[in-house]
């Protein structure tokens, strides 16, 4: 059976909902973000099951939750398998060595490593166990499709298992050149896992060559055959298929939700309270990688020099709260707190502060106001491997008349840089003349850019996605497919000078 038509096994660190107690009761909460969007639809259509974490930190019996899991399922029309982790688990597997060694160095940020064999030891186990209960809930006509760097050794762990299942992976971050991932103390180990499945796919050619590279440090007589996004690496323990297929979002949706009464409602009173002012608008998970100080520092050296923009302008930095348990991103926090009472205290005036700044979660259709409202989105990550507020901020630009700040490093750069203002957020000089050269565009070059934005986003949207990864992993051709995303980057417009 094709992997087009065969039914779906989901494998994620997490479950498409969060099991929380309070008081003394449990209680699920749906899951968000693209992700559920695509795969719930799909696996309700063609029959399917999703195995993950449930997300609870507190004990709970595995008969008790597969009893409140029940009705859910039925709901959702597939089948919802949780993987219980205890406390031990849960800080060694997950925020050891998932969080605290390769999310850091996949990002290229080699300093935030913390490399412990405690650690190492637990990844090997939690997904040993995740592959004992896909294997026992699966058959060899079955797709195993396992999302994300949780479970590089998953289909390592059937074969140790002698179990025959047909596997494929998506890694949903960035994959480090060799330079960086042969730092990695378990390299060899890792890389092993990966080529375990059959059928690899990262987000854009950039990490899908950095991976080749890193199989050629370790097989150096592999060799690549085929063009284009999917390939076929051919070696002595057998071929691999590694494909680069950008993840995206449900265009329809947000469109929609950003003319619900809400968002609607929620636009009309942001640009009510900033009345004659552009906005410039940041939205970001609380983390080191997203490049959030870079940003603030930039936008005050906006003010220092710009003296005919202050009061002309604000800017809104929302921040979602995330592994708040973390001493580093403890930090992380107060030094983004520090840096705006800085700009506030030295910009503001008595009718005018300059940054406005909201640390929670936002309902999806308030959020949707947010990004109507914006007349600039400043999306400017270190290193990202697609990042999904960009292509949201286009979706809900219903306008037509936005501006889309972008990093060179999002993997969304490839796709949006016909449109997109792109800059190096490392360059805080060069990105404070960007989000000038923002302000001064003119409407007809801010539209035009709008809409190639919105186009791209549209015509490769979530369901593109996993249509393209199934037919890859079934050896069909894709759809509709996108040119490299190692584009050249386009001209900047003039600038005006910061001083």
């Amino acid at each position: 059976m094709s992997p087009l038509s065969a039914r779906l096994i989901v494998v994620s660190n997490r479950l498409p909902l969060a099991l929380k107690r309070e008081d003394g009761k449990w209680r699920f909460e749906a899951g968000s973000g693209g992700l559920v969007t695509a795969m719930g639809p799909v696996l309700k259509n063609r029959g399917g099951i999703w195995i993950g974490w449930p997300g609870n930190r507190e004990p709970i019996e595995l008969p008790l939750l597969r009893q409140i899991l029940g009705p859910v399922s039925e709901e959702s029309g597939y089948r919802l398998l949780p993987v219980i982790l205890d406390e031990g688990e849960v800080e060694n597997y997950y925020e050891g060595f998932a969080n605290a060694a390769i999310w850091p160095l996949f990002h290229d940020l080699q300093t935030e490593c913390l490399f412990h064999p405690r650690h190492w030891e637990a990844y090997g186990k939690v997904n040993g166990r995740f592959a004992r209960v896909a294997a026992r809930h699966s058959d060899r006509e079955d797709l195993i499709w396992v999302h994300d760097y949780h479970l590089m050794h998953l289909a390592l762990k059937l074969k140790e298992r002698a179990v025959e299942r047909r596997t494929a992976f998506f890694l949903h971050i960035p994959f480090p050149p060799p330079d960086i991932f042969l730092k990695l103390p378990w390299r060899y180990e890792i890389m092993e896992g990966l080529t375990a499945y059959d059928f690899v796919a990262f987000q854009t050619m950039r990490d899908r060559q950095n991976f080749q590279a890193c199989l050629r440090a370790f097989w150096p007589s592999s060799r690549v055959r085929g063009r284009g996004p999917v390939v076929t690496v051919g070696r002595d323990e057998g071929d691999i298929v590694v494909g680069a297929l950008p993840i995206s979002i449900d265009f329809a949706h947000f469109e929609a939700l950003a003319r619900s009464p809400k968002a609607v409602q929620t636009c009309e009173e942001l640009r009510k309270a900033h009345r004659g002012r552009k906005i410039f608008l940041g939205v970001d998970r609380l983390d080191y990688t997203k490049g959030i100080l870079q940003r603030l520092e930039a936008y005050g050296r906006l003010l220092e020099g710009q003296e005919a923009l202050r009061e002309s302008v604000v800017f809104i930095q929302i921040l979602v709260p995330s592994r708040e348990g973390v001493e580093a991103y403890s930090r992380l926090r107060d030094e983004i707190e520090r840096a705006v009472s800085r700009i506030n205290g030295r910009y503001a005036t008595t009718g005018w502060t300059p940054l406005s700044f909201f640390f929670r979660s936002l309902p999806s259709d308030e959020l949707a106001g947010f990004y109507r409202a914006a007349d600039v989105a400043v999306v400017t990550p270190l290193r990202d491997g697609m990042n999904l507020v960009a292509k949201e901020y286009c979706a809900c630009n219903t306008d037509g008349d936005g501006v889309l700040v972008l990093s060179e490093f999002a993997g969304a750069a490839g796709q949006l840089a016909k449109g997109a203002l792109l800059v190096n957020p490392h360059d805080v000089e060069g990105l404070a003349r960007t989000l000038v050269a923002a302000c001064d565009m003119a409407r007809e070059e801010r539209e035009k850019r709008m809409i190639r934005l919105r186009r791209a986003v549209r015509r490769q949207d979530i369901f593109w996605w996993v249509d393209n990864f199934l037919r890859a992993a079934s050896g069909r051709a894709l759809r509709d497919f996108p040119p490299d995303d190692l584009a050249p980057l386009l001209p900047r417009p003039r600038e005006r000078p910061l001083a």
